[in-house]
C-alpha cells in the first residue's frame, strides 16, 4: 500500500474526481451539428461558466447566448454573456436573469438550435415566481426547502410546480427552435429532468406528488405556494407534447464517471478501492453512522472487504435542521457523525467534500476525520455530540484544523466520501 499520507491521499483523490467531471474536458464529445440559423446557448448552475467556456472555446461560427452563474464565479467568454445570481436562496438579480434568458429564446425559428447549459445549482439561480407568488414567497420556499431533509429530487419536483421556467418551460418558450441540453449532474440516479429543476427537460411528475412530498416532510410553505399548489395552473407539460419533439439531452458528467476515476487512482497508488454507490442518499448524520459501522466492521474483523482498502462514495445526503446557529454542511456533518462511531479506532481515515467546492455555511469544501478527532475535539473545549446536535460541524473541525478548502471548482457532480481503512 502507498505510503502517502492519508490527508494528501484524499486532496489528491478529490482534485481526480474534480478533473473526471471536468466540463471543459468532456464537451468536445457533445458537440453540435451547425444550424441553417442561428445557435444560441442559455444555461444556469454552478458548472455553467466552465461549460460555456469550453463551448465557446470548441465551436467555429458565429453564436449568442446568456448563462447564469453564482456570484463570484469568473467567467472568461466572448461572445456569451455571463450573469451572476444568488445560491442557494434566490436574489433579485436571479429573477432579472431568468428574464433575460427568456429574453434569448424569444421569437426564434425552426431553423435555429438552443444549446442548453444545465448544472446543479439552477434551481436557485433562476427565480422565477408565477402568477400570485413574488420573489420573497420563492424566496421562503426554498429555505423551507433546504431546512426539510427531504432529498434533493423532492425538492425540485415542488420547486418546479411554484416556477415559470423549470420542468422544461424554458424550452417551450424556445419552440419551435429545437433545444439541445446538456448536462453536468448532481443528481443521485442522474435524472435529467431534476438537474436545476429541468428548465429545458420535461417531467411527468403533477401536483399530488409535489403536495405529498410538502406533507410528508413536514415543509412550511407560504400561503401563496400552498394555493398555486392546489390549483391546475400548477400543472406542468407533459414530455409527449409536440413541442418537444426533436429536442435532445445529454449527460457529459456525472458522478459516476468522478467515482470511477477515484477508484482507479487509488489503485494505481497501490491501494485497493471499492465503489458502495454512487447514489447515496439521506439523513447526513445517519448515512456517517452507517459509513462508520462499515469502517469498524473492516477494521475489526476485515469484512466485508479485507483491509487495507478505500470506501467510496457519492450521492447527496440531506439535512434537517433541527435547532439554529450552527456553522456546516452536509459534508462536516456526515464526518462528524462517522468520526463519533469510529471513536479511538486506529486506521481508520475519512474524508467528504463537495465537488463543486464548498458545503453548507461556510466556505469549506470538506473535512477530513479519524478515530482521534473527537479525541481531539474535547481537548479543545468542544462537545462533538452537541455540535452534531446543532449542526455546528464546521466548528468542531476547524478546532482541530481538519476543514478542507480548495475553492470553487467549476464542476458539480455530488459529493465525495472517502473512508480508508489500513
Amino acid at each position: 500500500m502507498s505510503g502517502i499520507e492519508p490527508k494528501e491521499l484524499f486532496e489528491t483523490l478529490f482534485h481526480e474526481s474534480v478533473r473526471a467531471a471536468d466540463p471543459a474536458l468532456a464537451m468536445q464529445a457533445f458537440m453540435p451539428e451547425p444550424p441553417r440559423g442561428r445557435l444560441v446557448v442559455v444555461g444556469a448552475g454552478k458548472s455553467t461558466g466552465k461549460m460555456a467556456e469550453a463551448f465557446e472555446k470548441a465551436w467555429d461560427g458565429p453564436l449568442e447566448g446568456v448563462v447564469v452563474v453564482p456570484h463570484g464565479h469568473e467567467v472568461s467568454v466572448e461572445k456569451i454573456r455571463v450573469l451572476h445570481a444568488a445560491h442557494p436562496v434566490p436574489d433579485e438579480a436571479g429573477l432579472a436573469a431568468t428574464r433575460t434568458l427568456f429574453d434569448a429564446v424569444d421569437g426564434l425559428s425552426a431553423d435555429d438550435l438552443v444549446v442548453a447549459l444545465i448544472s446543479g445549482g439552477g434551481s436557485a439561480l433562476l427565480p422565477a415566481p408565477p402568477e400570485g407568488m413574488t420573489l420573497d414567497d420563492e424566496i421562503a420556499v426554498n429555505r423551507a426547502l433546504l431546512a426539510s431533509g427531504a432529498p434533493i429530487s423532492a425538492m425540485n419536483v415542488v420547486r418546479k410546480h411554484l416556477s415559470t421556467i423549470k420542468g422544461g418551460q424554458l424550452a417551450l418558450a424556445a419552440h419551435p427552435a429545437t433545444v439541445l441540453t446538456l448536462i453536468v449532474s448532481d443528481i443521485p440516479g442522474d435524472d435529467p429532468a431534476m438537474v436545476a429543476s429541468g428548465p429545458t427537460v420535461p417531467d411527468r411528475a403533477n401536483r399530488a406528488e409535489a403536495l405529498q412530498i410538502v406533507e410528508s416532510y413536514g415543509i412550511e410553505l407560504p400561503s401563496a405556494a400552498l394555493t398555486r399548489l392546489a390549483s391546475p395552473q400548477a400543472d406542468l407539460t407533459p414530455p409527449e407534447d409536440e413541442r418537444f419533439e426533436g429536442n435532445e439531452v445529454k449527460i457529459i458528467a456525472s458522478a459516476a464517471k468522478a467515482l470511477e476515476a477515484v477508484a482507479e487512482k487509488a489503485r494505481e497508488l497501490g491501494i485497493p478501492a471499492a465503489i458502495l454507490s454512487e447514489a447515496i442518499e439521506g439523513e447526513a448524520r445517519d448515512i456517517g453512522a452507517m459509513h462508520g459501522a462499515i469502517a469498524r466492521e473492516v477494521a475489526l474483523k476485515s469484512r466485508p472487504f479485507a483491509k487495507p482498502v478505500l470506501l467510496i462514495s457519492g450521492g447527496e445526503t440531506t439535512v434537517t435542521i433541527r435547532s439554529d446557529g450552527g456553522k456546516g454542511g452536509r459534508n462536516s456533518e456526515f464526518l462528524l457523525a462517522l468520526a463519533l462511531s469510529i471513536e479511538g479506532v486506529p486506521g481508520i481515515h475519512a474524508f467528504a467534500a463537495d465537488t463543486d467546492g464548498r458545503d453548507g455555511s461556510e466556505h469549506n469544501a470538506g473535512a477530513f476525520a479519524d478515530g482521534s478527532s473527537v479525541m481531539r475535539m474535547r481537548q479543545n473545549g468542544r462537545d462533538p455530540r452537541q455540535s452534531l446536535a446543532n449542526h455546528d460541524s464546521w466548528s468542531a473541525f476547524d478546532c482541530v484544523d481538519d476543514i478542507f478548502h480548495c475553492g470553487p471548482t467549476g464542476t458539480n457532480v455530488n459529493d465525495l466520501r472517502l473512508v480508508l481503512i489500513r
